[in-house]
């Protein structure tokens, strides 16, 4: 996308949220606000030839390698199947190692040395990215803004876990909507 409609599509944004809804959910403002923090992330990222995706499972490893890729899914917050790509392509590119333990069944992720080197040539790039996005901003209201997106993340994880709530998988997701046993049974019949 060219600089002109990288800025046309800014300023719609903003309009939208300043004139159109300036009252609408805070869920939207949150993703409007996350989207462009991943952009000027992305952009950053790929003068490195470094995709995002790549970058959240290198910020959960450098903080500790050796986990399990469920435990990585778990942590970089995606579904185990995009998990299990990205570490593929992330292997092929030297940036870890798989290997498995005592336990068979678990696959563990460890950083290589050039994997972990990224962390002094990518971390920069992100502070960056936060520093622009609050320039202008009162050390206040950053402190303020954080102490509520964590509140926000602890209420929704909180209600999830009373309600005994749980991402389905991505084959329960593909699910929805097809015939299921005695639907699919019946459909061959009319068929």
């Amino acid at each position: 996308m060219s600089r002109a409609r990288e800025t046309a599509a800014t300023e719609t944004i903003l309009r939208h949220w300043r004139e159109a809804v300036p009252d609408d959910r805070l869920a939207h403002l949150v993703k409007d606000a996350m989207r462009a923090f991943i952009r000027a992330l992305q952009m950053r990222l790929a003068e490195h030839h470094v995709s995002f995706g790549h970058w959240s499972f290198l910020r959960v490893l450098w903080e500790g390698d050796g986990l399990t890729q469920r435990e990585l899914s778990e942590q970089a917050g995606v579904m185990e199947p995009t998990t299990f790509s990205a570490l593929k392509a992330m292997e092929r590119l030297g940036y870890i190692r798989r290997g498995r333990g005592d336990d068979r069944k678990k696959v563990y992720v460890f950083l290589t040395a050039k994997g972990r080197a990224l962390k002094r040539e990518l971390v920069p790039l992100a502070e960056t990215v936060n520093n622009i996005a609050v320039r202008g901003v009162r050390a206040s209201d950053i402190t303020t803004t954080r102490r509520v997106l964590l509140a926000v993340i602890e209420n929704i994880a909180g209600s999830e876990a009373a309600e005994g709530k749980r991402m389905p998988s991505t084959r329960a997701l593909a699910r929805i909507g097809k015939p299921t046993g005695t639907k699919r049974k019946q459909a061959r019949k009319r068929a």
